[in-house]
């Protein structure tokens, strides 16, 4: 039995990959067994529902514990020192949205993944929505990508290192749509305005312009992710839909890394969304608006 072990249970996504593993079964041979945080409310609850045994206080504890561990902390800017001596010591690790906030942490990350021979992976959910393929698989009888928009909530004043928390969806999906193309720090150089509760980016992606609309959520409002690909002879739109079982893709991606000591994906395509995003993140103006 392989036993994984979670950072970052504050976060719901835990509840989501506990109930696969351990209620559901759906990966036999894995199972949630580890909670970091010590004991308090939420990760009482959550070892009672999930049938985990055992808490530690902190990330390093879980070393001789486990076999992977999940880190789902929200805040991105915590990922690279949770993340690194975890992997260093050759457990695999899937790192929640995003990797990290910046593209030196994200490289760091890594480098540790590489030194210790773990497989280290993290992808956005909307990476794997059904409409981000008709997006980017559908449409060519309709000529050449000529522009790409994506909408989507995200606050630039987050308490989650601002756009980080949920702008890295924006940039997932776009990348995804757009064939992943690799780029480097210093290649992305956004125009970013911001107005009130709205936040613009536009940045060049490999061949392909992109307009990210970030748009703050309220306590009973929240914009819907959209992607809207311009052609030079039409236009394909869609809603892009995250179901109940969003985060099953990911997890399915992990346990296999976990199975073969590989990541599901290459390194360029986990530090290009950082790099991008960190960059519109960088550009964003100070303060709500902008004259």
């Amino acid at each position: 039995m392989k036993r994984i072990g979670f950072i970052g249970t504050e976060n719901s996504h835990t509840d989501h990959f506990i109930r696969f593993l351990n209620a559901e079964e759906r990966h036999p041979g894995h199972r949630a067994a580890a909670l970091v945080g010590g004991p308090n409310d939420r990760n009482a609850a959550l070892a009672a529902s999930g049938g985990i045994d055992l808490v530690v206080q902190a990330p390093e504890d879980l070393i001789g514990q486990v076999d992977a561990a999940i880190i789902s902390t929200r805040d991105g800017a915590l990922h690279r020192r949770q993340a690194e001596p975890l992997l260093a010591a050759g457990i695999p690790v899937l790192v929640d949205k995003p990797l990290a906030t910046t593209a030196a942490d994200a490289a760091a990350i890594l480098a540790a993944a590489h030194a210790g021979g773990a497989p280290v992976f993290s992808g956005s959910a909307l990476r794997y929505v059904p409409q981000v393929s008709q997006l980017r698989d559908g449409g060519a009888e309709l000529g050449p990508l000529r522009h790409l928009h994506v909408v989507g909530p995200a606050d630039p004043d987050s308490p989650y290192s601002g756009l980080a928390f949920y702008g890295i969806h924006h940039v997932e999906a776009a990348l995804e749509i757009l064939g992943n193309p690799v780029l480097a720090p210093g290649e992305v150089t956004p125009v970013v305005r911001r107005h009130g509760d709205t936040t613009t980016a536009v940045v060049r992606l490999g061949e392909t312009e992109v307009t990210f609309t970030f748009v703050v959520p309220g306590d009973a409002t929240r914009v819907p992710f959209h992607a809207t690909a311009v052609r030079t002879n039409g236009v394909v739109a869609r809603e892009l839909v995250l179901d109940g079982d969003y985060n099953a893709p990911a997890l399915a991606a992990f346990i296999g890394a976990i199975e073969t000591g590989r990541s599901p994906v290459p390194d360029e395509h986990l530090l290009t969304p950082v790099v991008v995003l960190s960059a519109i993140a960088e550009a964003v103006p100070l303060g709500k608006d902008e004259s």
